[in-house]
């Protein structure tokens, strides 16, 4: 699940504000509006702590590519296979990708066109 779309949405702040996931889907909802559709807004510490340098890459090659699954990524981007699976697992929970059946195999896909990280003030 993403961070503009986690289950505290309904909840809002002791003094009434809204939460900060709150604030992320508004923001989606705001470059939406301006023409930036398919976009995914995650927090200041999720992206901290996930978006490492390999995972930043493993995007960008999702982004560039389709690959047929995640033997395929790995071959692709010269990294093993399971430390790729594991990245992309990351990925998932956060609702960064997800996997599209093929066959036998997972075809990771990126699930928004673009990633963007709430501002930090």
């Amino acid at each position: 699940m993403s961070d503009a779309e986690s289950n505290d949405s309904a909840v809002v702040n002791a003094d009434g504000s809204p939460t900060q996931s709150d604030i992320r889907g508004e923001m989606a909802r705001a470059l939406a509006r301006g023409g930036m559709s398919g976009v995914q807004v995650i927090s200041w510490e999720s992206a901290e702590t996930v978006l490492t340098p390999k995972r930043r890459e493993l995007i960008e090659t999702l982004r560039e590519t389709a690959p047929e699954s995640v033997r395929g990524l790995a071959r692709e981007l010269e990294r093993d296979k399971s430390q790729v699976s594991n990245d992309l697992s990351t990925l998932a929970e956060l609702g960064i990708i997800q996997y599209e059946q093929n066959g036998n195999a997972k075809a990771p896909r990126l699930t928004q066109d673009h990633i963007v990280v709430e501002p930090i003030v």
